[in-house]
Protein backbone atom coordinates (compact mmCIF):
# COMPACT_ATOMS: atom_id res chain seq x y z
CA UNK A 1 0.00 0.00 0.00
CA UNK A 2 2.44 1.99 1.04
CA UNK A 3 4.82 1.30 -2.06
CA UNK A 4 1.84 2.23 -4.47
CA UNK A 5 0.74 6.01 -2.21
CA UNK A 6 4.78 6.91 -2.78
CA UNK A 7 4.39 6.02 -6.70
CA UNK A 8 1.49 7.91 -7.04
CA UNK A 9 2.37 11.07 -5.46
CA UNK A 10 6.13 10.63 -7.34
CA UNK A 11 4.14 10.27 -9.98
CA UNK A 12 1.96 13.47 -9.58
CA UNK A 13 4.77 15.57 -8.77
CA UNK A 14 7.00 14.75 -11.85
CA UNK A 15 3.46 15.62 -13.86
CA UNK A 16 2.91 18.83 -12.29
CA UNK A 17 6.69 19.62 -12.66
CA UNK A 18 6.48 18.69 -16.78
CA UNK A 19 3.04 19.82 -16.77
CA UNK A 20 4.76 23.05 -16.22
CA UNK A 21 7.56 23.27 -17.68
CA UNK A 22 4.85 22.21 -21.06
CA UNK A 23 2.96 25.24 -20.08
CA UNK A 24 5.78 27.68 -20.03
CA UNK A 25 7.65 26.10 -23.34
CA UNK A 26 3.62 26.59 -25.39
CA UNK A 27 3.54 30.60 -23.78
CA UNK A 28 6.74 31.10 -25.08
CA UNK A 29 6.27 29.22 -28.46
CA UNK A 30 2.78 31.20 -28.65
CA UNK A 31 4.91 34.54 -27.93
CA UNK A 32 7.00 33.49 -30.77
CA UNK A 33 4.25 33.06 -32.98
CA UNK A 34 2.46 36.24 -32.54
CA UNK A 35 6.14 38.33 -33.14
CA UNK A 36 6.00 36.58 -36.19
CA UNK A 37 3.02 37.70 -37.01
CA UNK A 38 3.49 41.08 -36.22
CA UNK A 39 6.48 41.02 -38.45
CA UNK A 40 4.35 39.79 -40.93
CA UNK A 41 1.73 42.61 -40.78
CA UNK A 42 3.16 45.01 -42.81
CA UNK A 43 3.84 42.60 -45.66
CA UNK A 44 1.23 39.67 -45.59
CA UNK A 45 1.87 37.47 -48.27
CA UNK A 46 -1.98 37.46 -48.75
CA UNK A 47 -1.74 41.42 -49.89
CA UNK A 48 -0.33 40.21 -53.44
CA UNK A 49 -3.63 37.94 -53.83
CA UNK A 50 -5.79 41.18 -52.34
CA UNK A 51 -4.10 43.01 -55.67
CA UNK A 52 -4.79 40.21 -57.90
CA UNK A 53 -8.66 39.81 -56.72
CA UNK A 54 -9.04 43.22 -57.93
CA UNK A 55 -7.67 42.83 -61.15
CA UNK A 56 -10.14 39.78 -61.42
CA UNK A 57 -13.20 41.59 -60.42
CA UNK A 58 -12.83 44.05 -62.88
CA UNK A 59 -11.60 41.98 -65.88
CA UNK A 60 -14.07 40.86 -68.21
CA UNK A 61 -13.81 36.96 -68.16
CA UNK A 62 -16.30 34.44 -69.33
CA UNK A 63 -18.11 33.27 -72.32
CA UNK A 64 -20.01 36.75 -71.97
CA UNK A 65 -16.59 38.86 -71.60
CA UNK A 66 -18.09 40.60 -68.30
CA UNK A 67 -16.67 41.86 -65.17
CA UNK A 68 -17.92 41.06 -61.92
CA UNK A 69 -18.69 44.95 -61.31
CA UNK A 70 -22.20 44.59 -61.33
CA UNK A 71 -22.22 41.12 -59.07
CA UNK A 72 -24.81 42.38 -56.03
CA UNK A 73 -22.82 40.47 -52.53
CA UNK A 74 -26.12 42.14 -50.60
CA UNK A 75 -25.61 45.49 -50.28
CA UNK A 76 -26.35 46.19 -53.94
CA UNK A 77 -24.64 45.55 -57.31
CA UNK A 78 -21.17 46.40 -57.01
CA UNK A 79 -20.69 47.81 -53.15
CA UNK A 80 -18.26 45.77 -51.59
CA UNK A 81 -17.84 47.98 -48.62
CA UNK A 82 -18.95 46.02 -45.40
CA UNK A 83 -20.68 43.68 -47.60
CA UNK A 84 -18.33 40.55 -46.40
CA UNK A 85 -19.10 41.39 -42.47
CA UNK A 86 -22.65 41.18 -44.25
CA UNK A 87 -22.72 37.66 -45.00
CA UNK A 88 -24.05 34.99 -45.29
CA UNK A 89 -27.47 36.48 -45.64
CA UNK A 90 -30.76 35.41 -47.62
CA UNK A 91 -31.12 36.68 -51.04
CA UNK A 92 -34.44 36.84 -52.88
CA UNK A 93 -33.07 35.92 -56.74
CA UNK A 94 -31.84 32.86 -55.49
CA UNK A 95 -34.07 31.97 -52.34
CA UNK A 96 -31.20 30.96 -50.80
CA UNK A 97 -29.19 31.97 -47.44
CA UNK A 98 -25.86 32.42 -49.29
CA UNK A 99 -21.90 33.06 -48.03
CA UNK A 100 -19.26 34.86 -50.03
CA UNK A 101 -17.94 32.16 -51.91
CA UNK A 102 -21.56 30.70 -52.85
CA UNK A 103 -23.15 34.49 -54.10
CA UNK A 104 -19.44 34.82 -55.75
CA UNK A 105 -19.72 31.51 -58.24
CA UNK A 106 -23.27 32.74 -58.87
CA UNK A 107 -22.34 36.33 -60.63
CA UNK A 108 -19.72 34.50 -61.98
CA UNK A 109 -22.16 31.76 -63.39
CA UNK A 110 -25.01 34.35 -64.31
CA UNK A 111 -23.03 37.32 -64.99
CA UNK A 112 -19.90 36.08 -66.40
CA UNK A 113 -21.29 33.00 -68.48
CA UNK A 114 -19.02 30.76 -66.56
CA UNK A 115 -20.33 27.28 -66.02
CA UNK A 116 -20.62 26.12 -62.00
CA UNK A 117 -17.88 23.91 -62.73
CA UNK A 118 -15.93 26.01 -64.47
CA UNK A 119 -16.33 28.66 -61.61
CA UNK A 120 -15.19 26.22 -58.73
CA UNK A 121 -12.53 23.95 -60.66
CA UNK A 122 -9.78 25.55 -58.36
CA UNK A 123 -11.76 26.54 -55.70
CA UNK A 124 -8.69 26.30 -53.73
CA UNK A 125 -4.66 26.01 -54.31
CA UNK A 126 -2.97 23.99 -54.78
CA UNK A 127 1.61 23.70 -55.71
CA UNK A 128 1.44 25.26 -59.32
CA UNK A 129 -1.89 26.12 -59.25
CA UNK A 130 -3.34 29.66 -58.10
CA UNK A 131 -7.29 30.08 -57.33
CA UNK A 132 -9.10 32.48 -59.05
CA UNK A 133 -12.13 32.21 -56.07
CA UNK A 134 -9.22 32.84 -52.82
CA UNK A 135 -8.39 35.97 -54.99
CA UNK A 136 -11.15 37.42 -55.18
CA UNK A 137 -12.62 36.17 -51.79
CA UNK A 138 -9.25 37.91 -50.26
CA UNK A 139 -9.98 41.47 -52.13
CA UNK A 140 -13.57 41.56 -51.57
CA UNK A 141 -13.07 40.57 -47.60
CA UNK A 142 -10.24 43.36 -47.38
CA UNK A 143 -12.87 45.89 -48.32
CA UNK A 144 -14.97 44.81 -44.88
CA UNK A 145 -12.00 46.12 -43.01
CA UNK A 146 -12.49 48.05 -39.86
CA UNK A 147 -15.97 47.41 -39.96
CA UNK A 148 -18.19 45.26 -37.53
CA UNK A 149 -19.62 41.62 -38.27
CA UNK A 150 -23.52 42.11 -39.11
CA UNK A 151 -25.28 38.96 -39.23
CA UNK A 152 -28.41 39.19 -37.32
CA UNK A 153 -29.58 36.43 -39.11
CA UNK A 154 -33.35 37.76 -38.93
CA UNK A 155 -35.24 36.58 -41.96
CA UNK A 156 -36.67 33.26 -41.43
CA UNK A 157 -34.68 31.00 -44.02
CA UNK A 158 -31.45 32.58 -41.57
CA UNK A 159 -33.04 31.79 -38.57
CA UNK A 160 -33.08 27.99 -39.68
CA UNK A 161 -29.78 27.92 -41.04
CA UNK A 162 -28.22 29.87 -38.24
CA UNK A 163 -30.36 26.70 -35.97
CA UNK A 164 -29.07 23.86 -38.18
CA UNK A 165 -25.15 25.42 -37.75
CA UNK A 166 -25.67 25.31 -34.09
CA UNK A 167 -27.00 21.64 -34.19
CA UNK A 168 -24.08 20.73 -36.35
CA UNK A 169 -21.20 22.58 -34.11
CA UNK A 170 -22.47 20.30 -31.26
CA UNK A 171 -23.36 16.90 -32.94
CA UNK A 172 -20.92 14.64 -32.13
CA UNK A 173 -20.31 12.04 -35.25
CA UNK A 174 -17.60 9.96 -37.18
CA UNK A 175 -15.61 7.25 -36.29
CA UNK A 176 -14.28 9.23 -33.39
CA UNK A 177 -17.16 10.54 -32.26
CA UNK A 178 -16.20 14.32 -32.20
CA UNK A 179 -17.80 17.35 -32.72
CA UNK A 180 -16.93 21.07 -33.12
CA UNK A 181 -17.85 21.89 -29.90
CA UNK A 182 -15.03 19.35 -28.02
CA UNK A 183 -12.51 21.55 -29.50
CA UNK A 184 -14.17 25.06 -29.36
CA UNK A 185 -16.94 24.66 -27.18
CA UNK A 186 -15.26 26.03 -23.93
CA UNK A 187 -12.69 28.45 -23.06
CA UNK A 188 -9.10 27.22 -22.04
CA UNK A 189 -8.34 24.51 -25.08
CA UNK A 190 -5.19 23.30 -27.09
CA UNK A 191 -4.42 21.38 -29.49
CA UNK A 192 -0.31 20.88 -29.73
CA UNK A 193 1.04 24.35 -29.76
CA UNK A 194 -2.57 25.98 -31.15
CA UNK A 195 -5.04 27.75 -28.48
CA UNK A 196 -8.84 26.89 -29.32
CA UNK A 197 -10.61 29.52 -29.27
CA UNK A 198 -14.54 29.15 -27.23
CA UNK A 199 -16.64 29.74 -30.56
CA UNK A 200 -19.52 30.17 -28.50
CA UNK A 201 -18.89 33.50 -27.15
CA UNK A 202 -18.77 36.68 -29.37
CA UNK A 203 -15.07 37.15 -28.65
CA UNK A 204 -14.09 33.69 -29.16
CA UNK A 205 -15.99 33.23 -32.71
CA UNK A 206 -15.42 37.23 -33.52
CA UNK A 207 -11.41 36.38 -33.25
CA UNK A 208 -11.67 33.59 -35.28
CA UNK A 209 -13.94 34.73 -37.82
CA UNK A 210 -12.61 38.81 -38.11
CA UNK A 211 -9.63 37.79 -40.03
CA UNK A 212 -11.00 34.90 -42.39
CA UNK A 213 -9.48 34.97 -45.56
CA UNK A 214 -6.35 34.31 -43.70
CA UNK A 215 -2.82 33.33 -45.04
CA UNK A 216 -1.78 30.22 -43.01
CA UNK A 217 2.13 30.29 -42.57
CA UNK A 218 1.91 26.35 -42.37
CA UNK A 219 0.43 25.79 -45.76
CA UNK A 220 2.06 29.11 -47.88
CA UNK A 221 -1.25 29.91 -48.76
CA UNK A 222 -4.61 32.02 -48.45
CA UNK A 223 -6.90 30.08 -47.05
CA UNK A 224 -11.14 31.12 -47.15
CA UNK A 225 -13.31 30.03 -44.53
CA UNK A 226 -15.33 27.53 -46.64
CA UNK A 227 -11.84 25.74 -47.28
CA UNK A 228 -11.06 26.21 -43.15
CA UNK A 229 -14.27 24.67 -42.02
CA UNK A 230 -14.24 21.94 -44.76
CA UNK A 231 -11.06 21.13 -43.44
CA UNK A 232 -11.68 20.76 -39.74
CA UNK A 233 -14.66 18.31 -41.02
CA UNK A 234 -11.99 16.24 -43.05
CA UNK A 235 -9.90 16.73 -39.60
CA UNK A 236 -12.32 15.20 -37.11
CA UNK A 237 -12.72 12.40 -39.74
CA UNK A 238 -16.22 13.40 -40.99
CA UNK A 239 -17.08 12.67 -44.47
CA UNK A 240 -16.08 15.65 -46.02
CA UNK A 241 -18.79 17.59 -47.31
CA UNK A 242 -18.85 19.46 -50.85
CA UNK A 243 -17.42 22.89 -51.60
CA UNK A 244 -20.41 25.35 -51.10
CA UNK A 245 -22.63 22.70 -48.97
CA UNK A 246 -25.47 23.84 -47.53
CA UNK A 247 -23.95 22.18 -44.29
CA UNK A 248 -20.96 24.89 -44.52
CA UNK A 249 -22.68 27.89 -45.43
CA UNK A 250 -25.20 26.75 -42.17
CA UNK A 251 -21.79 26.76 -40.21
CA UNK A 252 -21.06 30.15 -41.20
CA UNK A 253 -23.83 31.44 -40.49
CA UNK A 254 -23.81 30.07 -36.60
CA UNK A 255 -20.67 31.72 -36.10
CA UNK A 256 -21.17 34.89 -37.89
CA UNK A 257 -24.45 35.63 -36.27
CA UNK A 258 -22.22 34.78 -32.79
CA UNK A 259 -19.43 36.75 -33.50
CA UNK A 260 -21.80 39.89 -34.60
CA UNK A 261 -20.36 43.17 -33.41
CA UNK A 262 -16.88 41.99 -33.94
CA UNK A 263 -14.74 44.53 -36.24
CA UNK A 264 -13.57 42.52 -39.04
CA UNK A 265 -9.22 42.11 -39.74
CA UNK A 266 -8.50 40.52 -42.92
CA UNK A 267 -6.82 39.02 -44.63
CA UNK A 268 -5.62 37.92 -41.40
CA UNK A 269 -2.42 35.21 -40.77
CA UNK A 270 -2.78 31.81 -39.03
CA UNK A 271 -0.43 29.25 -37.97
Amino acid sequence: MLQRMLKTALGLTMACAFGGFAIAQDSKVADELAKYREALADGNPADLLEVKGEGLWAEKRGPKKASLEQCDLGLGPGKLEGAYASLPKYFKDTGKVMDVESRLVHCMVTLQGFTAAEATKNWYSKPGTESDIEALVTFIGAKSNGKPINVPATHPEEAKLVKMGEYIFYRRSGPQDFSCSICHGQDGKRIRLQELGNLTTKDGAGTAMKTWPSYRVSQGAVWTMQRRLIDCMRQARWPEPNYLADSIIALETYLQKTATGTVMETPGIKR
